[in-house]
């Protein structure tokens, strides 16, 4: 891919940069986003139904089995060329943030190490009422599994519907957008709320806005630069272009 040469010198220079990655990353790792998960048994289901505090009271095992089914899936997955190239980006630039509104836990397995996982990560689980994390558990088992200190039931470290996200990373998302000089969005659709207006906070405060995705969002007709194909075959392309490696 050609790349406008204002733009490679530009982020050769930059020592602030942040990172937004949705739901298109995962896919180029063949990971389904959650409703197009929901197939057999689990297509009867509305999402509110798997994933929210109140399906939980509701059923605790049904939304258990919900994502042991999907940890399950993503077991055999594994990062993507697009993730391993974030990782090299990271290692230049000296102040990198990467912000992923992803559960699959795949950045980290990639390497990347500055990561703010805004929707939780499904591999985690933790208690539901104490919030004591849990490092080992049954998937299996004929109840949702408990916790070891106050007996409460275990849930994933997911943000569910109807749940806020974490204010700390919150906060340390938008601090990173505010501050950096360049900022990408990329493999999501920039229309889920609060991520999507990190791209804006960025923007107007003068960072360059960046879009690499597989086709057209709202987002792009906002951004300064726009890449439309996938991740995993652009930012390869790109750290090479940029830092000849």
């Amino acid at each position: 891919m050609d790349f406008p040469q204002n733009f490679l010198r530009f982020l050769v220079s930059a020592s602030r940069v942040a990172i937004l990655t949705g739901a298109g990353v995962s896919q180029e790792s063949g990971l389904k986003t959650f409703r197009d998960a929901q197939t057999g048994l689990w297509a009867q289901y509305k999402p509110e139904d798997l994933a929210s505090p109140e399906a939980f009271v509701r059923d605790p095992k049904l939304v258990w089995d919900w994502y042991a089914w999907r940890r399950e899936a993503i077991k055999g997955a594994r990062p993507n060329p697009g993730h391993y190239a974030l990782v090299e980006m990271e290692k230049r630039i000296p102040e990198f943030t990467l912000i992923t509104q992803n559960v699959d836990g795949l950045h980290r397995f990639a390497g990347s190490q500055n990561v703010l996982e805004l929707h939780g990560n499904i591999q985690k689980v933790r208690c539901s009422q104490c919030g004591t994390f849990a490092e080992t558990w049954d998937d299996d088992s004929e109840s949702v599994p408990a916790c070891e200190i106050c007996g409460g039931a275990l849930r994933p470290d997911v943000v569910w519907f109807g749940e806020s996200l974490p204010r700390d990373g919150l906060e340390s998302a938008v601090n990173a957008s505010r501050s950096c000089q360049v900022f990408f969005s990329i493999g999501t659709s920039g229309v889920v709320q609060p991520a999507a207006a990190l791209a804006h906070a960025a923007r107007n405060n003068g960072s360059v806005v960046v879009e690499i995705n597989a086709e057209p969002t709202p987002l792009t007709p906002t951004v300064d630069f726009a890449f439309h194909g996938k991740s995993g075959v652009i930012l390869p392309e790109l750290v090479r272009a940029v830092w000849n490696s």
